[in-house]
């Protein structure tokens, strides 16, 4: 079952979700997305900037780096959906006294 057929049933199946299963299931369809977002640009960058006969070494080069720069950002999307949920808890401020 892929994460989006989970959140859609959790999300009409009448049942709250706990938190912890709520952030195990957006954890789910992010990576998901993450990893179909990041094929799908892959896909479109399959054989864009390969070598043809009219490319000039200085052509190429550029190809090259503009290739080299496309990955890294889909290799960030994979990363970034692999990672891990860290909730952000902000610094409570308790004015009481401690002594």
């Amino acid at each position: 079952m892929t994460a989006y057929s989970t959140a859609y049933e959790a999300l009409t199946s009448g049942r709250p979700l706990r938190p912890g299963e709520a952030s195990q299931l957006l954890a789910a369809l992010r990576e998901e997305f993450g990893t179909e977002l990041a094929d799908a640009v892959e896909k479109q960058l399959d054989g864009q900037y390969r070598r043809t006969e009219a490319d000039t070494n200085g052509t190429f080069r550029k190809k090259r780096v503009t290739y080299g720069a496309s990955m890294r950002i889909v290799a960030a999307f994979r990363h970034l959906a692999a990672a891990p949920y860290r909730p952000i808890i902000p610094n409570p401020r308790d004015n009481r006294s401690t002594s």
